[in-house]
């Protein structure tokens, strides 16, 4: 084998390029060079793929998937040039034949392992913003446990609060927005948004409203401020807790409205009117849906209603557990996500009467463009804040999440339930009144 990785493997020397062309295809439409000097692709396309060395070659080979592409794109041995590093999509949108390479015969594998099997053996340590796979998570407990479940919030909510301020924009929402208007600002899309949820809660002057997964408080903080009742956000995040806590002070609304560092498990509070859950399902686990909304429904007065807002698939047929991929081992360990029947079904059987339910996953299209838009705009200082790999991972899960909305591979649905009574009232008008 020579310095450059090539090799006389019986059926003619092999050139990284031509590997590339042999699992992706010649019609690709980008351009790719490797550290060997050879090239693939279209030479006139708007972005070129590259290669930089060995060690990202080993990430690839060693995880031909989403997962060896984010080793190296993170690590910084496959660069892209063409696109900024804090809005990749115009990349992710060619790029779908690199996520799924085709499986060649068995005769260009051999010939593939005999040229570069070495280096795919080698296994270089991922980059330090990689978490362990599932199995050695295990060491903090089993799946969605209260300690396993704060650390993975920890790694995606911790990251600092300026970076979220760059990337969120001064609502700090980091959940999906409703845009009223074609026109609507991202900021104008997410007051929109809060004022749905409190319309959909029917929310009143003295109302108490129980917010789980808060996040920075945004929506405790619009419902006290805009429809006048008394709030309590909960959230895992101390660093999200601590900008909540200090916002609430700041806009004068501590004697109605508090955020604090806890396990929604441990919320002791009752008879709340209104609950909202906007983002949190994600994190909790399908096995444990039951669980969850068996103990939001205890929460909530006779009459009182609930709003889940989160991330759902498409179907109902499919495991919702990521194992292996990019966003299970960069972004959200241990997420899972099932479809809006089967949180429906969950929401029934725990005994919510569900009362209304609308997908906003184009919405959440748009909202992900927003936040690339304002990672790319204060990407200095994101760096400056946070590192180059880890602002290279949140462009990168930003725009392929954005992708993946827009081509309906993810969802986002609104479901509302009730807490009816046990004469069979919802406590609610015969027909929404909440508007768009």
């Amino acid at each position: 084998m020579s310095v450059l990785g090539r090799v006389d493997a019986g059926g003619g020397t092999m050139t990284i390029g031509e590997v590339f062309t042999m699992l992706v295809g010649d019609d690709v439409p980008l351009a790719f060079e490797a550290y060997d000097g050879s090239r693939a692709g279209r030479a006139d396309a708007p972005v070129t793929l590259r290669l930089l060395n060995k060690r990202g070659l080993a990430y690839v080979l060693g995880a031909p998937s989403t997962l060896g592409l984010a080793r190296a794109y993170v690590s910084g041995d496959l660069e892209a040039d063409g696109v900024p590093p804090g809005d990749p999509y115009e990349l992710l949108t060619v790029a779908g034949s690199l996520m799924n390479p085709r499986r060649p015969p068995v005769a260009d594998m051999v010939r593939v392992l005999r040229t570069f099997g070495s280096v795919a053996l080698s296994r270089p340590e991922p980059p330090p913003q990689e978490v362990p796979s599932t199995w050695r998570r295990a060491v903090n407990g089993l799946r969605h446990s209260r300690t396993r479940d704060a650390r993975a919030i920890h790694h995606h909510y911790d990251v600092s609060n300026r970076f979220y301020e760059l990337v969120l924009g001064p609502s700090m929402t980091y959940t999906c927005a409703c845009y009223p208007q074609d026109s609507s600002t991202l900021e104008e899309a997410q007051a929109h948004k809060y004022d749905l949820v409190c319309r959909k809660l029917g929310l009143r002057p003295g109302m108490r409203l129980l917010d789980v997964g808060c996040g920075w408080g945004a929506m405790v903080r619009h419902a006290v401020r805009e429809y006048g009742v008394t709030a309590l956000g909960v959230t895992l995040s101390a660093e999200q807790a601590t900008w909540a806590q200090a916002a609430i002070e700041r806009e004068g609304l501590a004697d109605r409205a508090q955020v604090r560092r806890q396990d929604y498990r441990q919320v002791s509070e009752r008879d709340f009117d209104a609950v909202s859950s906007i983002g949190l399902t994600e994190h909790i686990g399908i096995g444990n849906y039951p669980a969850y909304f068996s103990f939001l429904l205890s929460r909530l007065r006779p009459g009182g209603r609930l709003l889940n807002h989160c991330i759902t698939r498409p179907d109902n047929t499919q495991p919702g557990i990521a194992k292996r991929g990019f966003i299970d081992r960069y972004v959200f360990p241990d997420g899972e996500l099932a479809g809006a029947g089967t949180i429906i079904s969950a929401m029934q059987d725990a005994g919510f009467e569900v009362q209304h339910e609308e997908n906003l996953r184009r919405h959440y299209a748009r909202t992900l463009a927003g936040w690339n838009a304002n990672l790319v705009e204060n990407w200095d200082e994101a760096v400056a804040e946070v590192g180059l790999p880890t602002a290279k991972v949140w462009g990168l899960y930003m725009a392929g999440s954005r992708v993946a909305f827009e081509k309906r591979q993810i969802e986002l649905h609104q479901v509302l339930g009730t807490r009816t009574t046990s004469d069979g009232d919802p406590q609610l008008p015969m027909r929404p009144d909440w508007g768009v």
